[in-house]
């Protein structure tokens, strides 16, 4: 029996007759009903862990819900029985073992976006790289909304979005023909394959009895047309429970739709609907400002989150000069909170609208000596040059590794071409290998001449010598380490010189260090480290100490340090005391594009407000937001206002008295300073 939860968590825990919206405010414990509505089914109710699947949105999400379920149950092992993943994992799943209904080989290749950006560009014939992303997002949004390259053609609005529907036909053919999939396919063809196919579907819904769906509000078309095909059929009664908030609805820009709660309740008429208002994470005056914000937006669903942790801390909002006395004052009233509170680094954040505000800021941050992380920055591994680089370790480590071939045979140019690759990705098809062994297989002499075959088989023989000397170290008698290999090759494939000749001699400059500084740390690694009392590495050992460090990033325990974070990252996190800096208006909300229609407008202003409400509810105890009078804008320097969410948060109004616990007074600021001055000062 559920323990420790308030009266609608439990509900939503014990209801198991049908299907179920868990209406999740921020903050009111969604991932504790989840993980307690999981034990529920399996310790109650009779289920198997292995047919129940809960679906979120990022791994760490998933690895933390399956970890909280294994402490719950009785019997811990059984988690790892349970489907926790990622809505894309759970397509990787199912593609994987119904490849050949689909028209896959076992062993297709998912392609990364820097893969396809390749693919895109050759097909697009352009070098334009503003115009191959918008590309690459038009056709993401395609297939998240199911739309064919048909009909994305017949659909399309002007001759821009013409010749990307173009280019998407193209792009579908040239993935089927490598065989491979990209990032959305990973649920849009699952999706087909049960509409077509009953069989399959009922395969899969025999073995997913029970469905739990987290960030429900974050689903688009495609991820809630999967859901409808397992939980629904002849004689079927649908069984999931949907986990969401419409008032966190922040990702209408790549494809979710607000429309699948709205379409929930018609698709399932017998829809439980149970709301979760008490909110475990921030004060009152909090609270009370992030309802009014929200309460502005026209409402699916009436809710008011409320909270028992008492008032806290008065919001402050400072009017600032401009955008560099914004970043300073930050910093020192950070600073200076810090101190008085006695609280860490890692207790703070700064929350802004656009990655492109935190320049500013940093500087901001490192005069003060304020050590801080940013979110959703990126790793040193997703680097493009660095990703080059690593392509070749990996299909020198595995030559059925076909997304690493297919970069590595193209970076740089070697005279194989889009038809080239495509000739030789329906051969491998065809016999069901890799494109690395496709090459030497009988028979492929009959599909590409010697001018297309001779350049591919040169590659593989290449490949193939570094794999024979990858595998020794020189301490096992080879008299060579990682270190000789590592420079052979990269004077074979000259990348230096393919970075100059494809790069400004700025950009080139810069990727060319990062490409001798990761060679450095492999050579080093490959050594014995940086004092040699590790052993000697292989080439291998280190590919594959590189791919787990690549998995494993993030795994560390958070630093005490400050985040800096967009607003759209920091969804789903949650700091003591929170700076959102940059409310103006044209920045929060944003002023988006100036020729779209009324209602295009108004939903975009509504989706606006609902990041505010995201933001403002990050905050536990207190909450600091600023403006600029003045902005820079390229050479000139322009007038700002407030945005309209301050005046919505209603902060003269309805004002709640602090706790006297709560007020810093001088007493306590200076029995703060006396305990800061006694501490012991580190060896």
């Amino acid at each position: 029996m559920p323990h420790g939860l308030n009266a609608p968590q439990r509900a939503a825990v014990n209801y198991i007759d049908g299907p179920c919206l868990v209406l999740a405010g921020a903050g009111s414990g969604k991932t504790r009903v989840i993980t307690q509505k999981i034990t529920h089914l399996i310790e109650s109710c009779g289920y198997e862990p292995r047919n129940i699947a809960a679906l979120t949105f990022t791994n760490k999400a998933a690895l933390e819900m399956r970890e909280r379920v294994g402490k719950l149950l009785k019997d811990p092992r059984q988690a790892k029985q349970l489907t926790v993943s990622t809505f894309h994992s759970l397509g990787v799943n199912i593609l994987r073992r119904e490849a050949s209904a689909i028209g896959l080989k076992d062993r297709f290749s998912i392609m990364d976006s820097d893969d396809c950006f390749a693919i895109v560009q050759d097909l697009s014939a352009t070098t334009d790289k503003a115009a191959i992303r918008r590309m690459q997002t038009a056709m993401s949004l395609w297939k998240n909304a199911l739309l064919t390259p048909d009909e994305a053609i017949s659909q399309a609005k002007d001759e821009e979005e013409a010749q990307a529907a173009r280019v998407y036909r193209n792009y579908v053919a040239t993935l089927s023909s490598y065989q491979a999939v990209d990032f959305d396919d990973l649920i849009r063809l699952p999706v087909e394959l049960f509409r077509k196919d009953e069989a399959a579907r009922d395969r899969w819904q025999r073995r997913l009895r029970y469905l739990l769906l987290d960030e429900y509000q974050d689903t688009n078309t495609c991820q809630y047309e999967l859901v409808k095909l397992l939980v629904t059929g002849p004689g079927k009664k649908p069984m999931f429970t949907a986990v969401g908030d419409d008032d966190q609805a922040i990702y209408a820009w790549r494809g979710a739709t607000i429309e699948n709660l709205r379409t929930l309740q018609d698709d399932f008429p017998d829809l439980k609907l149970i709301k979760l208002e008490q909110n475990y994470r921030s004060s009152t005056r909090i609270l009370q400002a992030a309802n009014a914000v929200i309460g502005n937006n026209p409402k699916l669903f009436e809710k008011s989150l409320w909270s028992e942790l008492g008032a806290g801390d008065p919001i402050k909002v400072h009017a600032m000069e401009d955008e560099e006395a914004e970043a300073d004052q930050v910093a020192i009233m950070l600073s200076a909170h810090k101190f008085d509170r006695r609280a860490k680094f890692s207790d703070y954040a700064i929350l802004y609208r656009g990655n492109h505000q935190s320049r500013v800021l940093e500087k901001a941050l490192r005069r003060e000596r304020i050590p801080y992380v940013m979110s959703g920055g990126q790793s040193f591994f997703d680097r493009a040059e660095i990703k080059d680089i690593i392509s070749y370790l990996r299909l020198i480590a595995n030559g059925d590794d076909d997304p690493a071939f297919i970069r590595a045979v193209t970076t740089p140019r070697r005279g194989i071409g889009q038809a080239t690759l495509e000739a030789l990705g329906e051969f491998s098809g065809q016999w069901q290998c890799s494109l690395f062994e496709a090459v030497f297989k009988g028979g492929i002499e009959a599909r590409m001449n010697d001018r297309q075959l001779g350049p591919l088989r040169e590659f593989c023989d290449f490949i193939n010598q570094l794999e024979a000397r990858a595998s020794r170290v020189g301490a096992a008698g080879s008299g060579e380490n990682a270190g000789a290999v590592l420079d052979d090759m990269m004077k074979a494939i000259e990348y230096e010189a393919y970075l100059y000749g494809t790069f400004d001699d700025k950009q080139a400059q810069d990727k060319w260090q990062n490409v001798l500084d990761f060679i450095g740390w492999l050579k080093e690694k490959g050594n014995g480290g940086r004092d040699g009392t590790d052993p000697e590495k292989s080439l291998l050992e280190l590919t594959q100490m590189v791919a787990l460090m690549s998995m494993l990033e993030g795994r560390d325990q958070e630093p005490d340090a400050v985040r800096m974070s967009t607003l759209h990252a920091a969804k789903g996190l949650e700091f003591g005391h929170v700076f959102m800096v940059g409310v103006e208006e044209g920045i929060l909300p944003h002023k988006g594009d100036p020729d779209a229609s009324a209602e295009q407008i108004g939903q975009r202003l509504e989706e606006e407000r609902r990041l505010m409400y995201v933001g403002i509810t990050r905050a536990q105890r207190s909450l600091t937001i600023t403006w600029c009078k003045k902005r820079k804008r390229a050479r000139d320097s322009l007038n700002c206002e407030p945005s309209r969410f301050i005046k919505e948060m209603r902060l003269d109004e309805g004002e709640v008295l602090p706790d006297e616990s709560e007020i810093l007074t001088p007493q306590n600021r200076l029995a703060n300073l006396k305990a800061l001055l006694q501490k012991p000062k580190a060896a």
